[in-house]
């Protein structure tokens, strides 16, 4: 699907065409992450990154990629330790 949108004159000749179809799947993409609407993987292929670019880029942006609250992780560590002894 192609979406077009207009946008001011004054805009248009900061950056090419395609720098801002960049811009602007990588911030939907980011968007519809943060918001739960999509996983990980599947915001990094609409970004149009690898999964690894596109954890640092959520990192840059202080988007968590670990939906795991604290004491869903400690009791992971707990159920961990004790089936180590």
């Amino acid at each position: 699907m192609q979406i077009a949108i207009d946008l001011p004159k004054d805009f248009v000749g900061m950056q090419t065409e395609q720098a801002i179809a960049k811009e602007m799947r990588l911030a939907y993409a980011l968007t519809l992450f943060k918001e739960g609407h999509l996983s990980l993987a599947k915001a990094a292929e609409l970004a149009n990154l690898d999964l690894y670019a596109f954890i640092a880029t959520c990192k840059r942006e202080r988007i968590s990629v670990i939906d795991t609250t604290r004491d869903e992780l400690l009791r992971e560590m707990h159920l961990i330790s004790e089936a180590r002894v």
